[in-house]
């Protein structure tokens, strides 16, 4: 607020007291400017605040991506993520969010610095304000959308600081994870809100999800390709998708906006499905999952993949992929797929929400196949 918005707030006020006395007005004024002066030592900035739009070059974007209107890039599926730097003590993101059934809104993970917080949007337009330590000179953010796409998608704005600065560069290791509400990171944190508690979405968390997580610890981009309930060949709950039908979308759960591969190669694919089908005809889940693996290589000529059984399969559910992932593996090998390997998880992990892997269980899923990975990609 400068002089001249002072003198404004000061004719305002002698006009909506000009019955009161004289001595009265100049004496209430002068408190009321002491105040807003006190306010504006308070919450002035130190340096003037610029707003980049959402598509300013300094904003770097991980996951699928709606791009068809730059500055407003909108993305459904967990995990998509996009970071910048920034100097100055604080910054403003801005954000609009579906709320796809009227209530239900994202839950997120902003990291600044290093420091990790878990928030959840509440309208339409959200603007979250973020205070960095002064003692630093530049500061490093990264938001994650930590529910999936049936909650809707969120959109960036765009940012308000002090000054953006050139980003560090993304990680040249690419790994895509594609699989169903395991994926996704569903059911995982009851940290806030016990399961059974609060709504559908308040347990989700993809920044804590195994993919994610390994991701870190090599170092890696990761695209989690995952939709709750989804199948092979037969999906959960009503569902009328199945995987092979929706992994070449922006939305899969949506099944629209085609996804152009040529934006991201991963060096490493795995696929965790199964979990959904259930026991199946031996045969037809094998061909089904021979013919996934087929249109999976025509998108990436170059991938290593990893076949997972499912993390929280029972006893019946493991037995039956412990004979049908090794078989599929065989098969694909034999027709001359090379850089093609499996693992079956021989521990049930369902302490979560519905059965789900927890937090503490999806650490030990990365912590799993983290060694798994290093030692077939010689990271």
């Amino acid at each position: 607020m400068n002089g001249r918005k002072i003198d404004m707030v000061k004719q305002e006020l002698l006009l909506k007291h000009n019955s009161a006395t004289k001595r009265h007005t100049q004496s209430w004024f002068r408190m009321l400017l002491l105040t807003v002066w006190i306010h504006l030592v308070i919450v002035q900035p130190t340096h003037a605040q610029t707003f980049y739009p959402a598509n300013h070059a300094f904003i770097k974007y991980t996951g699928r991506i709606d791009f068809s209107n730059p500055q407003l890039p909108r993305f459904w599926q967990p995990g998509v993520s996009f970071q910048f730097r920034f100097k100055g003590n604080q910054c403003t993101i801005v954000l609009n969010d579906e709320m796809l059934w009227g209530n239900k809104h994202n839950y997120i993970e902003v990291v600044l610095d290093g420091k990790e917080q878990r928030l959840q949007t509440k309208g339409k337009t959200d603007t979250l304000l973020l205070q960095a330590d002064a003692a630093t000179k530049l500061h490093t953010v990264a938001v994650y959308k930590n529910t999936e796409a049936n909650i809707g998608y969120l959109e960036l704005v765009g940012i308000q600081c002090q000054q953006l600065v050139k980003p560090l560069p993304l990680p040249q290791r690419k790994i895509e994870c594609i699989g169903n509400s395991i994926t996704c990171g569903t059911g995982s944190d009851m940290a806030a809100i016990p399961c059974g508690k609060g709504l559908w979405e308040d347990q989700h968390n993809a920044y804590m999800s195994y993919g994610a997580i390994m991701a870190r610890q090599l170092n890696a981009q990761c695209h989690l390709s995952a939709v709750s309930g989804i199948g092979l060949m037969r999906s959960c709950c009503n569902m009328d998708i199945i995987m092979p039908q929706v992994f070449d979308k922006i939305s899969m759960r949506d099944n629209k906006i085609a996804w152009n591969f040529n934006r991201y190669q991963p060096q490493l694919v795995t696929i965790s499905l199964g979990q959904n089908d259930g026991v199946q005809d031996s045969a037809a889940f094998c061909n089904n999952y021979i013919a996934f693996v087929k249109k999976l290589r025509t998108y990436y000529p170059r991938a290593t993949i990893l076949l997972l059984s499912s993390p929280m399969a029972d006893n019946g559910l493991r037995n039956f992929m412990r004979s049908t992932i090794p078989a599929i593996t065989k098969a694909l090998r034999q027709m001359g797929e090379a850089k093609l390997y499996y693992h079956i998880f021989e521990k049930q992990y369902s302490s979560g929400c519905d059965y789900h892997p927890s937090l503490q269980e999806h650490q030990q899923i990365a912590q799993e196949l983290v060694p798994v990975i290093k030692k077939i990609m010689r990271w």
